[in-house]
């Protein structure tokens, strides 16, 4: 399959694409809303020029964050448009840059032909930086029509990955050749996509930019004093963050089996997507768990089992009030989610098996003594009380953590001196 074909077959998907949208607007209303960005329509006001970044959800829009604000400072004259394909990566990017007039900010177009050219008329961008692993041919073509460079930044790529993409060659080594850098986390991954046809020159191992994580200490202040409004100081409290169907079951039952050796015991339960905010506030009351809602500031008593983590651009904040750290879309086969956040915090890790997403990084946790992993209830539970009651292990896991972070600082200096190259 090359391109050609590739865009008509998306031509003639439309109607599944508009399917897909109206069963996610289901649950999720936003999506029914800014349809026609979606296809380059009725974009918001644009200030051509500058940067161009893709972040297509959440987790890489606050990934992104720490280049783009090293960006912006070190070219002044330049702004930024930043662009995602989710509803919830919207508001987190409206948030993060709320008081930055140089951020402009819409969706990105489908990768149709008409839609990547009416967007880049638009923006004309001087550089295009997608972030980790969304490869888009008609956008990236259409920037090599205009001498636009192209850099894939914090990439990543799975053997997975890598042999579905080898499985159209004729797609995707045009796509990768057009491409001037990928700033990739692995020696592995570089050798994938020099296999699949990136130009040997273009692909440079610069590291993950999440270990470059900063905590501002306010954030660790705040969190105390709420502890102490909790009364909490001394209470165990536990966080179990990003949570996706079928696993908050299994958190609350490792809760319950915990609440019968410590009574006093607080789960702090984050699901990953908005949309189920009120599913999990239900299924936690319909447990029995006495339950309040982040959202609505009600008081954390002596009574509270369970704080609903439901607000969006706080989960720093809630790790930091918490003593040990489980980080969901592990238990499932999603891939896991950023385990880093937690160890910058210097909290104790745990996860389910499923980290084929972070393999990396868990392997670096893992090894290091700041990463354990567990497979059902009975072990979360487990896993738990152990460090509620060995407070030097949970400190050694913490310490050991702190310390894989700072031994792989240094690839956001990297990647921005790759970046810079390209503007130059």
């Amino acid at each position: 399959m090359n391109r050609t074909l590739y865009s008509a077959l998306f031509y003639l998907g439309l109607p599944l694409v508009a399917i897909r949208l109206w069963l996610r607007a289901r649950k999720a209303p936003a999506y029914a809303r800014r349809i026609g960005e979606r296809f380059a329509w009725g974009l918001p006001a644009m200030m051509p020029g500058g940067i161009w970044v893709h972040a297509v959800s959440v987790g890489e829009s606050i990934a992104a964050a720490p280049m783009i604000r090293a960006l912006l400072q070190r070219y002044p004259q330049l702004l930024i448009t930043v662009t995602c394909m989710t509803p919830t990566g919207s508001e987190r990017i409206k948030a993060l840059f709320a008081d930055e007039p140089r951020v402009q900010h819409c969706y990105l177009p489908y990768d149709l032909p008409c839609a990547a050219k009416r967007f880049l008329d638009q923006v004309r961008p001087k550089l295009a930086v997608i972030m980790e692993t969304e490869l888009w041919p008609n956008h990236i073509h259409q920037c090599a029509r205009r001498g636009i460079p192209v850099a894939l930044a914090n990439a990543r790529l799975s053997e997975r990955s890598a042999r579905g993409y080898a499985r159209f060659p004729k797609l995707t080594r045009p796509m990768l050749a057009e491409m001037s850098l990928f700033a990739v986390q692995t020696e592995a991954e570089a050798e994938r996509f020099r296999q699949l046809g990136a130009r040997a020159q273009t692909v440079e191992v610069t590291g993950s930019i999440k270990y470059d994580l900063t905590v501002d200490s306010q954030l660790l202040e705040n969190a105390s004093t709420l502890r102490q409004q909790w009364q909490a100081v001394d209470r165990p409290v536990w966080i179990a963050a990003s949570t996706h169907e079928g696993e908050d079951e299994v958190v609350l039952d490792a809760h319950r089996r915990l609440l019968a050796s410590y009574p006093d015991a607080l789960l702090i339960l984050v699901p990953r997507h908005p949309e189920r905010f009120d599913s999990v506030h239900q299924l936690c009351e319909n447990e029995g768990f006495a339950t309040v809602r982040r959202s609505k500031a009600q008081p954390v008593t002596a009574q509270t089992s369970v704080l609903l983590g439901d607000t969006m651009g706080e989960l720093l904040f809630l790790y930091a009030l918490a003593d040990s750290a489980f980080v969901g879309g592990s238990l499932v086969p999603n891939g896991g989610h950023n385990l880093l956040e937690p160890a910058a915090l210097a909290k104790p890790v745990l996860s389910g098996p499923h980290l084929f997403n972070f393999l990396e990084i868990a392997a670096q946790l893992r090894t290091a003594g700041a990463l354990q992993e567990v497979d059902d209830a009975q072990s979360l539970a487990l896993a738990v009380q152990r460090l509620f009651e060995l407070p030097r292990d949970a400190q050694r896991m913490a310490e050991a953590g702190l310390k894989v972070m700072r031994s792989n600082q240094g690839a956001l200096q990297r990647l921005l001196d790759g970046l810079g190259r390209l503007l130059d």
